[in-house]
């Protein structure tokens, strides 16, 4: 490498690992992504909630879900009550979810949703109607709870809220929880609205047995508003659920983590992410001073396999597989004859005991044995429906003729 070389090579040396020293040194920005998973320390995950879970339910075991809620419903011991826990942003169950779910709760047990929308199963199924209204600016909401043993607090969401709230329930099975408040004059009135600037936003819905705690505000569930005041509405909020079992959902969340290749878990993890860039732009720095052309190498290209074998084994599995034993029945039979026309030249259109006679004469056979066959043929041949027995006696005797 001559002098010009090192020296281009060293400035782009130095330039990388300038770069390189930039990121990693220059603090990170915090991440305002909606979470809502239990190991999430951001400001919208629930690892506040999650840990504060055992103070809040005492005496209760909190299971973690990090399946499907269809598979945890259907594998747990139904004969203990519960109650399950869901929060994210958004909250869209499948059919056989929504099924699972429903009667779960008809049993006698309750669901906690926090969501700013229920999904179009769910909805249809509760006979419940959301609907959240957006403005340019971010939105600040008060939200309060009904039960008058409740203060009558308002708690405040600043950031990261819009006004999410019930426009209609099914008055027969509901119970108003909780309202939210927002400035009127940033956006036009709810036609369902409880007064002037205050809508439902947490109720209770009777179904079967059990109970559906439905709430719009998510965000209050969440570490940012947790350590912010809100607490107690949290807290009040959920002591609407009885002593039981809590199952604390992690799948349904928008921060979770799916690892679908190696590689994407490397690209997650900050340190392994930059020692894959390195390794790659050092690879490419090689290939550019160090590689050589090199003669490509000749394929071996293997000879065609006679599949006959594999292509009989084939056949046969279909035949044994749909149970057609009179179809193969008559395929062996006809080839049968084709075989005793072209090595025995007999004519086999009327198959009589002078047929026999012959065929035992020019194949050197018994003629008891070549009658059994041919007797048997003639038989099946006129015979509509076989059996399994029939192809078995047949192929044995045509095996014992060809010996």
């Amino acid at each position: 490498m001559d002098k010009r070389s090192k020296i281009i090579l060293g400035l782009f040396l130095a330039v990388l690992i300038g770069i390189v020293v930039t990121e990693v040194v220059r603090p990170k920005p915090v991440n305002w992504r909606p979470s809502y998973t239990s190991s999430d320390k951001i400001p919208f995950g629930c690892y506040v909630l999650y840990n504060e879970l055992p103070g809040l339910f005492p005496g209760q075991k909190i299971h973690t879900s990090n399946q499907s809620l269809y598979n945890i419903l259907a594998n747990r011991d139904s004969t203990s009550a519960s109650s399950y826990l869901l929060i994210n942003d958004f909250l869209e169950l499948d059919k056989q979810e929504v099924n699972k779910l429903l009667q779960y709760v008809q049993d006698g047990n309750d669901t906690f949703i926090a969501a700013s929308n229920f999904g179009t199963y769910l909805s249809d199924t509760l006979n419940i109607e959301v609907e959240t209204q957006y403005t340019i600016t971010e939105d600040t909401v008060r939200i309060s709870l009904a039960n008058s043993t409740f203060s009558k607090q308002n708690y405040p969401l600043k950031r990261g809220v819009y006004n999410t709230h019930f426009t209609s329930v099914d008055t027969l099975n509901s119970t108003a929880l909780g309202y939210i408040a927002f400035n009127s004059e940033q956006g036009h009135l709810p036609t369902a609205s409880i007064n002037k600037n205050k809508a439902l936003n947490f109720v209770r819905v009777k179904f079967g047995k059990g109970h559906f705690y439905l709430n719009t505000t998510p965000q209050t569930f969440t570490n940012y508003y947790m350590l912010r005041g809100n607490q107690e509405y949290v807290a009040h909020a959920l002591s609407y659920l009885k002593d039981m079992d809590i199952f604390w959902d992690n799948y349904k969340k928008s921060g979770r983590i799916v690892i679908d290749s190696p590689m994407r878990f490397v690209l997650n993890q900050e340190p392994l992410k930059w020692a894959y860039y390195l390794s790659m732009m050092g690879l490419l720095i090689f290939i550019i001073f160090k590689a050589k052309r090199e003669q490509r190498i000749i394929p071996i290209i293997k000879p065609l396999e006679n599949s006959s074998i594999e292509f009989a084994k084939t056949v046969g599995g279909l035949y044994y597989e749909h149970r057609d034993y009179t179809d193969l029945i008559i395929k062996k039979i006809n080839f049968f004859l084709e075989y005793i026309r072209s090595t025995y030249h007999l004519n086999t259109e009327a198959i009589s005991d002078k047929t026999a006679m012959d065929l035992a004469g020019r194949s050197n056979k018994p003629l008891i044995k070549v009658k059994e066959l041919l007797d048997l043929i003639v038989h099946l041949k006129n015979k509509k429906h076989h059996s399994e027995q029939d192809v078995i006696h047949l192929n044995k005797l045509l095996n014992q003729f060809k010996k």
